[in-house]
């Protein structure tokens, strides 16, 4: 249970991330509304997370998750670049992931 709440607080980091975007510099009412209330959940989830799980590591994953799906979004949403050494990078950062969580 809480890798699955580890993994959920990741995506509420993906969704704030990109939300940021949205809120043109939170002078938008209902983007910001949404991308504090993502905020939220994000920091609760990893909370609850860090209970149970090494906080290192678990703070690794978090931002690690945040990290690849805020850059894959961008990608995809935003036109930012795909260049392949990006995607080596993300490659990387997935690798050390898997590692934590096969020693945590």
């Amino acid at each position: 249970m809480p890798w699955t709440l580890l993994f959920l607080a990741g995506l509420f980091e993906v969704a704030w991330a990109v939300g940021l975007k949205y809120t043109d510099g939170f002078t938008k009412w209902m983007p910001t509304t949404l991308t504090v209330a993502a905020m939220v959940a994000s920091i609760v989830l990893l909370g609850l997370a860090v209970k149970h799980l090494p906080l290192g590591t678990a703070y690794a994953v978090w931002t690690g998750i945040g990290t690849i799906g805020t850059v894959i979004l961008g990608i995809v949403l935003l036109g930012d670049s795909a260049a392949p050494l990006r995607i080596v990078c993300l490659a990387l950062i997935v690798l050390g992931i898997v590692g934590l969580k096969l020693t945590a």
